[in-house]
């Protein structure tokens, strides 16, 4: 049961990760195709649940809450009988680029600085009001 425990921690880690690229990559998407005239940057669901993956991110920043993930991953860690930040390679490898040392309040500047970037992006290359599936069909 231990080894469930240990590989659902992993995994946690690797979601928390990909939440992770989600923001900071679709941002640099978002920039580079509205420079190369990409047009699926533009989709709205796409821009929407990005900039609400950075919000709930600033949110719980600046409310102080722990992020679900790391206290899921805490979690099972311990119900593994392992340490709170022990995994596989992979795992740890991930874990030590998602946990930088730093004050809570240059983490919290950081989140909002980045989510005013991504507000900001809404506004200067805004989500098309009509279908980009449609768009790419045409």
């Amino acid at each position: 049961m231990q080894l469930l425990f240990r590989l659902a921690a992993d995994l946690t880690v690797v979601c928390h990760m990909a939440y992770a690229l989600f923001i900071l990559v679709g941002q640099m998407a978002i920039i580079l195709g509205a420079w190369r005239g990409w047009v699926w940057v533009r989709g709205r669901r796409f821009r929407l649940l990005h900039l609400a993956a950075i919000l709930i991110v600033v949110v719980e920043s600046l409310l102080g809450v722990v992020c679900p993930l790391t206290t899921l991953e805490k979690w099972l860690r311990t119900q593994a009988g392992q340490a709170s930040y022990q995994g596989d390679f992979l795992a740890r490898w991930i874990h030590d680029l998602l946990f930088v040392e730093a004050s809570s309040v240059v983490l919290t500047g950081c989140y909002v600085a980045f989510g005013l970037g991504v507000a900001l992006a809404m506004w200067f290359v805004p989500p098309e009001l009509r279908s980009v599936r449609s768009e790419l069909q045409n």
